[in-house]
């Protein structure tokens, strides 16, 4: 019968390089569950926050906002764009998205 095989050393070049790659799968690994747990939190979030002075229409909430340099807008979830004065918090304008 032919005996088992002689368990041959690796070269220590060779375990450093292994356990290096082990860590780098391991360090890998939890970057990804990470990523996607910030993913999970920031797009499962609260609602849109607007600054204080934004008064909107009663039975509307705000989906979006955004903010250029003299004005900023609100996207509401009646499928509106209300366009807001930034120094006075005036509305500006009302635009009405098709569906």
């Amino acid at each position: 019968m032919q005996d088992a095989p002689e368990e041959t050393q690796l070269p220590a070049s060779l375990k450093l390089l292994r356990g290096m790659v082990f860590v780098l799968t391991g360090v890998m690994i939890l970057g990804f569950i990470v990523l996607i747990g910030l993913f999970v939190i920031r797009f499962g979030g609260d609602p849109v926050t607007l600054p204080d002075r934004v008064t909107l229409p009663a039975g509307t909430s705000a989906t979006a906002f955004t903010q250029g340099s003299d004005w900023f807008a609100v996207v509401t979830d009646d499928d509106r764009i209300l366009i807001y004065d930034q120094g006075t918090g005036a509305l500006r304008q009302t635009i009405t998205v098709d569906r």
